[in-house]
This record gives C-alpha cells, structure tokens and sequence, in this order.
C-alpha cells in the first residue's frame, strides 16, 4: 500500500502530468465557450499540423540543451534546409524523398560546422550560435533572390501536398475513411519524437550526451568523448531543424525565406515548459511536446476570442518566464551546486518511465572505479 502510495505521489509531481491536465482542462474550456474550437477540419487541423511542427522545432532545441548548449539559429537552420530542398525540387526536380535527404543534409552540416566552432574555440553556444544565425538570415535570402523567380520555390514534388495538406479523411478503407481533424503531418512528427526518445532512453550515445550535460568533467574522467558529444548534438539539432523547415514548406505549399522565423521562442518554451534543464543532463521528449501543446493550445484559444498578436507575444513571453523560474526552482530544490553540476550520485535522466534513474548505466569500459559513482 506505501509502494502505491508513493508510486501516485510520484505520478501526480510529475510536471508532465500538470501539463497533461491543463491542456485538457484548457480543451474543455475553450470548447464549451466557443463550441467553434472543436471544429475540426477549419480549427482542429490547423492546430495538430502546428502542433507536429513546433514539437520537431521543440525537439531541434532540446538536443541543443540536453548538454548544457542552446541553438539560437534554430529558425535560420530551418530556412537553409528548406531553401535547399526548394532548390532541389524546383531546379533539379528531384523526387519528394531525395530532395528531403539532401536538405536534411545541408541542415545537419551547418548543425557540425556550429558545434565544430565551439568545440575547437571553446566560445559559449550562446555567441556563436547567434553569430550564425546572423549569418543565415542574410545569406539565405540572398541565395533565394539569385535562385529563384519572386523570392520562393514553388515546385512541388508528387507527395508533397499529400503529406503537407492532406488530413486521415483521404485515407480510406473500404467505405471507411479516417477524420478530417487530424493532419497527415503529425505522422513524421511522431516519427521523430520516437527516434529522439529512443536516443535518449536506449543508446549508449544518448547516456553520453547526458551525462555530458550533467557534468562535463565527470565525463571525460569516465572515458566520454565530449567534444564529439557535443558536435553531434548540434548536428542533430540542425538536422532536426532542417526537418521543420520541410514540414513548414509542405503545409503552406512553397519554400520561402519566411520558413522558421517565428521559431526562435517557442523552441525554448515547449522543452523547458516540459521538464528539460537549461543546464543540460535531462531531457523529456514527452514533455516538449506536451510544453508545445499546451502553448498552442492557449494562442488558438485566444485567437478565436479575438486576442491580438501582440497580447499573446506578450502571453508566451510571461509563460517563458514562468517556465525559467520554476527551473530555478528545481535546481535550487534539488540541490544543484553553483553552475549547474550535480551533486555526486544524482543521476542525469530521461523521461523513460521504465528506468526513470538509470540514464547513465553501463558506462563505457574505461571508466575508473573512483568515477563509477560519479558517472551514475
């Protein structure tokens, strides 16, 4: 009975769990005084396709954090990405698949030459990831000018429309097709999630990069790698983010150097709303989705009660500053020492339920007795 007990006090602190709840309690409120949010292919639709979006963007970002790093050139990532597989599509005609790879490409290598930089220059992520995204947001513009008729690539690809616009309404079997409120586009979302979620919680790279995250120096005293750590983690963010830009480009049906400007914010909001540290060591893939959910949830509703743009700006805003304090919070809590290192034997976690204290096992073999602990 105390093993229950305590198993349901764990469940209910859990902030995914409070996040779960207001997104539904939010639901219900906004349905039942504007029974148009429930519309589902005008209201719902648009706000799953948005939600699978910004969850990937989300994701893009988390990589980033989960050693202690941010990438403020997430949107430009995006962008480059797009540009890329809009020029491939548009002037080399390339099939859908082909021109994804080589985006994806493109993002992923300005993802390594970032982590590259701060790796070999020992430069915060925070000055150089801004450096490039100055860069990107000049440089991809002018390659769209000089590339391109009017400043976009317009060619689609046969599948692009398909996956960008289409919803389970035109998947039928038999006389039974599926609903029009949920957008084929959550599929690759979903897609991503249990790839990133299976990194963390599964992989001996994924408990490196953790651990990484959770204290440098322990790491390389435990045999880790952390400067090939930390240039993959920004290789897969740009990866990642490239990976947006795409679904961005196929819900609006064009490649345009727009792509990834609102994503900035809302990369941070959805991973630290749901659970992921700034100082790196945890993540929750979950969680960012849920983070995500949740702030989409709150714009379309205030949209539809006529909420200007600037007033949910502000909204998002006060959100993030919520969603920092509280972190502030658990560190504090938790005991943290200054800097953000953990006290020896707290463990770097994901938010596998399964092994929820065990993100760390099996270090690599060149670990010395000495720095078992540590490493766990």
């Amino acid at each position: 009975m105390t093993t229950v007990m305590a198993r349901v006090k764990k469940t209910a602190a859990n902030p995914r769990v409070f996040l779960l709840f207001l997104i539904v309690l939010l639901v219900v409120l906004f349905g039942s005084l504007k029974p148009a949010f429930l519309n589902g292919p005008f209201v719902l639709a648009p706000l799953m396709s948005s939600i699978a979006i910004f969850t990937v963007v989300g994701l893009a970002q988390m990589v980033a954090l989960s050693v202690g790093h941010m990438n403020l050139a997430v949107g430009q990532m995006a962008s480059l990405g797009a540009m890329v597989m809009g020029l491939c599509y548009d002037v080399f005609r390339m099939p859908l698949i082909l021109g994804l790879l080589v985006g994806l490409v493109a993002g992923a290598a300005v993802g390594a030459l970032t982590g590259w930089i701060i790796v070999k220059t020992g430069v915060n992520s925070f000055i150089v990831t801004l450096a490039m995204s100055f860069a990107l947001i000049g440089l991809v513009p002018a390659m769209y000018s000089w590339l391109s008729e009017g400043a976009a690539f317009t060619s689609k690809p046969a599948g692009l429309d398909l996956i960008g616009r289409q919803t389970f309404a035109s998947i039928c079997m038999g006389n039974t097709c599926g609903t029009d409120a949920v957008p084929l586009i959550i599929l690759p979302a979903i897609l991503i999630m249990g790839l990133v979620w299976y990194l963390y919680s599964r992989t001996r790279l994924g408990r490196e990069i953790l651990v990484t995250g959770s204290n440098v120096k322990a790491a390389e005293l435990s045999g880790v790698p952390t400067g090939r750590r930390l240039m993959f983690v920004h290789t897969l963010s740009g990866t990642l983010a490239a990976a947006a830009g795409f679904m961005v480009a196929a819900s609006v049906g064009s490649f345009t150097p727009a792509i990834g400007s609102e994503f900035m914010l809302p990369s941070f909001v959805g991973p630290i709303l749901g659970g992921t540290l700034l100082a790196g060591g945890f993540v929750s893939v979950i969680g960012t989705f849920l983070g995500i959910t949740l702030t989409l949830v709150i714009r379309k509703g205030l949209d539809l009660f006529g909420v200007g743009l600037e007033t949910m700006n502000v909204l998002l805003g006060v959100i993030l500053l919520v969603a920092l304090s509280t972190e502030r919070f658990r560190l504090a809590s938790g005991g943290r020492r200054r800097g953000g290192e953990r006290p020896s034997g707290e463990p770097a976690q994901t938010d596998d339920p399964d092994q929820p204290d065990e993100a760390l096992k099996d270090p690599p073999e060149s670990v010395q007795t000495e720095d078992k602990e540590l490493a766990r």
